[in-house]
């Protein structure tokens, strides 16, 4: 996760619109912090909801506090590979 958060720390707006492998980077972030949110849902045994894109700008706060929510959540081995996993793909792909 860190390595993610230093590369997307500093983007500004352009750079988040700019095309990724699949879509734009934005895309792709956002994704990601959907896919962090599921996994701790999943982890607390509570439904998943849909977080809100409030703005490019805040997806790299939104990483952070995902992450730290599913650390939080106590996850089992799977879940935290799953996570681990997508938070690699994406880097990739970005």
């Amino acid at each position: 996760m860190e390595r993610l958060l230093t590369l997307v720390h500093h983007w500004d707006q352009p750079r988040w619109r700019a095309a990724a492998t699949i879509g734009t980077r934005s895309r792709l972030v956002q994704d990601l912090v959907q896919r962090l949110a599921d996994l701790s849902a999943e982890a607390e045994s509570r439904p998943t909801r849909q977080v809100p894109h409030i703005h490019d700008l805040v997806l790299r706060d939104q990483l952070r506090v995902l992450a730290d929510d599913l650390l939080a959540a106590a996850p089992s081995t799977d879940l935290l590979t799953r996570a681990t996993t997508a938070v690699d793909d994406t880097r990739r792909a970005l």
